[in-house]
């Protein structure tokens, strides 16, 4: 093998294992903050609706990004590891492609991190009418208030 298979070999693995530590994306804010019971019938109709009252509503901030390793630390991996593959020759050169992939992957990761926007939601606490309680993200509440009837309907909440 000769230096440049090498260092080519040694870029793309660290830049498949650095994809294969990429969380799940969840763009769904409205999702359920809380995992559905696993005791659900396996035959239990696709319209599912609940009612009960608004216990508390209170703002919360969430990222809009993934907090997880991602698209910024495989882009700065690839770039660390080409400029590190410019310095030196023979086995200081993967040396530093090495060097240059691990540092670009930090650096490329932090950017990201660091791009990552917060913005206000609201976790909003409705007791059920059969005394379950149940908590729900949303991006606005509108005219919801402490006290209100509510429907909950296929994850989307509304007064009733």
């Amino acid at each position: 093998m000769n230096s440049n298979t090498t260092i080519t070999a040694i870029a793309l693995s660290s830049v498949f294992i650095l994809a294969g530590c990429a969380g799940p994306y969840n763009n769904d804010p409205g999702a359920n903050q809380y995992p559905q019971s696993q005791n659900q019938m396996s035959n239990a109709p696709a319209y599912n609706s609940a009612y009960g009252v608004v216990d508390s509503i209170q703002v919360v901030q969430q990222s809009t990004g993934n907090n997880g390793i991602g698209a910024g630390a495989v882009v700065g991996g690839v770039v660390g590891g080409v400029l590190g593959n410019q310095i030196g020759s023979g086995s200081g050169r993967t040396a530093a492609t090495a060097v240059g992939v691990v540092g670009g992957a930090l650096v490329g990761n932090q950017i990201q991190r660091n791009n990552q926007q917060v913005r206000d939601t609201y976790q909003v606490g409705i007791r059920l009418d059969n005394g379950a309680y149940q908590t729900m993200l949303l991006d606005s509440v509108g005219d919801l208030r402490v006290g209100n009837r509510v429907r909950i309907e296929n994850n989307r909440l509304f007064r009733y």
